[in-house]
């Protein structure tokens, strides 16, 4: 397709995953408070009062409101309108690597759970089973469903004994259920031998963010997403290294 051609649809990928991200918005802010994501409607977490339809614009209602709540003038987490920017960013970058593809939303569903993820781990320390299981089976949906679910099942597995192991040497836990859950996702994503390099990469990302917090700790999830992210755009090239590293 013509880049002339592309400019319409790409447009529309990133309305598409704007309006998404408004969504995430809500389940970044009530899954880990076990709220319903559905019901009531959203409102300002200040007043309480129910906000209306106009409120709800991804990205050009923050900005028309100029950050603040249009009842109680409160600030608006400039989280909001990040993450309806990723979203978008994200479905149009994941079209432009796939094409218009019937698993194309099932990627981009799975890509947005960890991204949901990321955010709920960076701010509660935590990774809520719900979240983490819908990126899984988005992530399962893929042309080669039974290849996608053998390495999602290898991958999970071998990080589990891993964890096992590392938390028999060291006496207390090494890793939790939610990576093992989440390696299933990148190993159904990313297949063989890319899952490794993803791990690699992830490892290198978290290494300084945990140097420089030891004492407190930091999340691993939102490295291995992201790692999870960049391996996927650069599939091709990474199997094409690989396959000189190992062959000459």
């Amino acid at each position: 397709m013509q880049e002339e051609n592309m400019i319409p649809f790409l447009i529309l990928a990133f309305i598409v995953g704007a309006a998404i991200g408004s969504f995430l918005n809500v389940v970044i802010y009530r899954i880990p408070k076990g709220e319903s994501i559905v019901f009531p409607n959203s409102k300002c977490q200040n007043c309480q009062t129910p906000l209306r339809w106009w409120h709800n614009i991804p990205l050009v209602s923050w900005f028309l409101l100029r950050g603040k709540c249009y009842f109680c003038s409160e600030k608006i987490s400039m989280q909001y309108p990040f993450i309806e920017l990723i979203a978008g960013l994200i479905f149009v970058i994941l079209y432009i690597k796939i094409g218009l593809v019937w698993q194309l939303p099932f990627v981009a569903a799975s890509f947005y759970a960890l991204l949901a993820l990321t955010m709920i781990d960076f701010e509660y320390m935590a990774v809520p089973d719900s979240v983490n299981f819908t990126a899984l089976v988005f992530a399962l949906v893929q042309p080669d469903f039974i290849n996608a679910l053998f390495y999602a099942a290898i991958a999970a597995g071998g990080l589990y004994l891993i964890g096992k192991l590392s938390s028999f040497l060291a006496k207390k836990e090494a890793m939790g259920s939610a990576d093992v859950i989440v390696a299933g996702t990148m190993g159904a994503l990313l297949g063989f031998p890319n899952f490794f390099v993803a791990l690699f990469v992830s490892a290198l990302l978290a290494m300084i963010p945990s140097l420089i917090n030891r004492e407190r700790g930091v999340p691993f999830v939102p490295f291995l997403a992201l790692a999870t992210f960049i391996i996927y755009l650069y599939n091709t090239q990474t199997t094409r290294l690989i396959g000189k590293l190992i062959y000459g």
